[in-house]
């Protein structure tokens, strides 16, 4: 009885341990679920924010990872693309939106070779998204993960870039928003689509080049839009631009 009784509450503390503090909200086209996962391997939370089809009759099962900016380590930075994401969500896709940063995190390297200094910060989101993916499958395996998106903008962007070298057979398509640092791997699977600023220039080697483009296939689009107004600050014209834009890349 009592090594029963131990295996049950150790089950149970796995399963607690893994997800917790779940809240739902449904407003119109979608719905809204935030929960924090744990890595138990690097102890570490990770919240999520899963946007989905208020009504699961419009539902396409199509996944759709995303990664925010850096935001300072302040939190809640996994919401402000909400234009983006509840627009996605309201067109059938199934959108987790991850938080990256924590308060004990590290700051993220403004000095040196950013390529070097930054990549423990990629690499971390890197695992961040490896573990939130393999718990969707786990959670949700009625998604069609063999047209899974990851998509990120600036520094999760350039996370999501080094996701794409790292584990290109998890993945069907990339969408990089203004992503600076992380060269954008050349290869014609996963498809490759990035929208850039007007305002920053990516390094050199982050953008393939025309004979690059034309090799592999990769869409390499600029906009009149600032780097920084890609989040909820974009005004409602571009609003429509960016979702239609990025709708367009997950529907070809």
């Amino acid at each position: 009885m009592k090594l029963f009784l131990f295996i049950f509450l150790s089950i149970f503390s796995i399963q607690c341990s893994v997800k917790k503090n779940i809240s739902s909200d449904t407003t119109g086209d979608f719905k809204r679920d935030t929960l924090t996962y744990f890595d138990q391997s690097r102890h570490r939370k990770i919240p999520v924010a899963i946007y989905k089809p208020a009504n699961q009759a419009n539902a396409n099962k199509i996944p759709v990872i995303f990664s925010h900016g850096w935001g300072e380590n302040k939190g809640g930075d996994y919401f402000i693309y909400s234009y983006l994401t509840e627009f996605l969500a309201s067109k059938g896709y199934f959108v987790v939106s991850i938080q990256h940063e924590l308060p004990t995190d590290e700051m993220l390297a403004m000095d040196g070779k950013l390529q070097v200094t930054r990549r423990p910060n990629w690499e971390r989101g890197v695992q961040n998204i490896l573990f939130v993916l393999n718990t969707m499958k786990k959670e949700f395996p009625d998604l069609t993960y063999s047209q899974l998106a990851v998509m990120g903008h600036s520094n999760g962007g350039d996370m999501t870039a080094l996701f794409a070298h790292q584990y290109p057979a998890l993945i069907h398509k990339v969408i990089a928003l203004d992503n600076r640092r992380m060269a954008l791997p050349r290869t014609k699977s996963p498809k490759i689509y990035t929208l850039r600023s007007d305002d920053y220039p990516a390094d050199e080697g982050v953008l393939p080049s025309e004979d690059e483009k034309e090799k592999y296939g990769m869409v390499v689009e600029f906009t009149t839009i600032h780097h920084s107004s890609m989040d909820n600050d974009v005004t409602p014209e571009e609003r429509k631009y960016m979702t239609q834009k990025v709708l367009e890349y997950l529907e070809k």
